[in-house]
């Protein structure tokens, strides 16, 4: 890179980050401390690529569609569970085996591969298969892909918190929502907006699209210039997996944060239901653009100063994100029990859709942040891993509770997620602060 190229970045990211502290560098290596401008803007892309493709391969959508265009609709209910839960619950494992390696940005760069790969093998389904044929390679390739997503979440929040300095964090996962939110945004329109039914051609090209940004994304991310870090000597990896379980009764900082964590699922767990309220009162094709770019929009007004704010404290913004969204379930929620699912017409559930995605924008910004910043060295891996993996099972869990009250009613399924959200605000404010000096 030339010197004038090296030098336009270092102005820009002072711009961003507004460089003024010269005690900023304190939690990494002086070292590290000189490659933070290239650092960041190498993991802001690469973090804003994967967003993209994250959106052409939505199970909420796009994969939902394509089970029902290729005769297999039975498999819809797999998607999401697969999907996060996927990518969550083998992180211990997972975390072990990082751990061994010093310089950890490979893991990602593999795991954002491996995604393509499986996004590509999704595209193979659609396009030489039928029916259940077809549908069950969706469905292996989506499990193939939640494993590579899981490398890519244990290592992120360990390179991240090697390369890049406290108090920078959050504006840096802040600014990558923005960014992808508003391209969001801007794909939604380009590729969804009033086009009808589109084939299963267009579809299969769209997969290859999202593939390519994963391809991209790994690229870049091999360039992050990662100093070493600890290791905790090998061992055998299901073992140690087992034995990091322990900090959830040693350390008791982070079996709060787990508690207050699993509490706040709300926030993503109560979504659908909002669309499934407006779906049976307005029209499916106009709702669905609608909830697309209140979802977008949400990101990208709402990530940066979220992600500003936890630089200063995570705590607090978990705080307010649990607040947000455990009122707007409890209010959604009391309206359409005492006057009708019906009430407010058909824009009153995308603004608290929207809302909602605020919310829960900054509940995920806040307890990112707040997990990286709580740790350091290996406890940093050790603390993604085990978190991730209960959380994974706990979603699974919640996820069937849910689905069983909502053979009841769908709206008190949104004021019981709006009441676990008023329990994970109250949580969090027995948290610790980990991201002030």
């Amino acid at each position: 890179m030339s010197e004038k190229s090296s030098y336009s970045i270092d102005q820009l990211y002072s711009l961003i980050a507004n460089e003024e502290d010269a005690r900023v560098c304190k939690d990494i290596p002086a070292e590290a401390c000189r490659e933070v401008p290239r650092n960041f803007f190498l993991i802001l892309f690469s973090n804003v690529l994967t967003k993209l493709g994250d959106l052409l391969i939505s199970p909420k959508t796009v994969l939902a569609w394509l089970m029902s265009a290729v005769g297999a609709p039975a498999l819809v209910a797999w998607l999401v569970p697969i999907r996060e839960s996927g990518s969550m619950v083998p992180q211990m494992v997972i975390g072990a085996w990082v751990r061994r390696k010093a310089v950890r940005k490979w893991f990602w760069t593999l795991g954002s591969f491996g995604q393509a790969l499986s996004v590509m093998a999704m595209a193979a389904s659609v396009w030489f298969l039928e029916g259940y044929a077809a549908g069950g390679g969706i469905v292996a390739a989506l499990i193939a892909f939640s494993l590579s997503r899981g490398f890519c979440s244990v290592s992120m929040k360990d390179v991240q918190g090697k390369c890049i300095p406290k108090t920078r964090r959050g504006r840096l996962s802040g600014l990558a929502s923005t960014l992808g939110g508003t391209a969001t945004v801007i794909l939604t329109a380009l590729l969804f907006w009033d086009r009808g039914d589109p084939t299963v051609g267009f579809y299969t090209l769209l997969l290859l699209l999202a593939a390519s940004m994963w391809v991209i994304a790994g690229f870049l991310f091999a360039g992050v210039e990662e100093y070493a870090g600890e290791t905790d000597g090998g061992g055998n990896a299901l073992a140690e997996a087992f034995k990091s379980l322990s900090l959830l009764r040693t350390d008791i900082l982070f079996r709060n944060f787990v508690i207050t964590r699993a509490l706040l699922l709300c926030s993503a767990l109560a979504s659908p239901y909002f669309v499934v309220l407006a779906q049976k009162e307005s029209d499916i094709g106009w709702m669905l653009g609608v909830f697309l770019l209140a979802s977008s929009l949400a990101s990208s007004l709402s990530a940066s100063f979220w992600g500003w704010a936890a630089d200063t404290s995570s705590r607090r913004v978990m705080i307010r994100g649990a607040a947000m969204a455990s009122g707007v379930c409890v209010g959604v929620g009391c309206l359409a029990l005492v006057f009708g699912p019906g009430f407010g017409g058909a824009w009153f559930y995308p603004i608290a859709f929207f809302i909602l995605s605020i919310a829960h924008a900054g509940v995920r910004l806040g307890r990112k942040t707040y997990l990286v910043d709580m740790a350091g060295g290996n406890k940093r891996t050790d603390y993604t891993s085990v978190s991730n993996t209960v959380i994974g099972i706990l979603l699974l869990a919640t996820g069937g509770l849910t689905a069983a009250i909502s053979l009841i009613s769908d709206v008190a399924v949104i004021i019981v997620l709006g009441l676990m959200g008023f329990a994970g605000m109250i949580s969090a404010l027995r948290l610790d602060e980990v991201t002030e000096d």
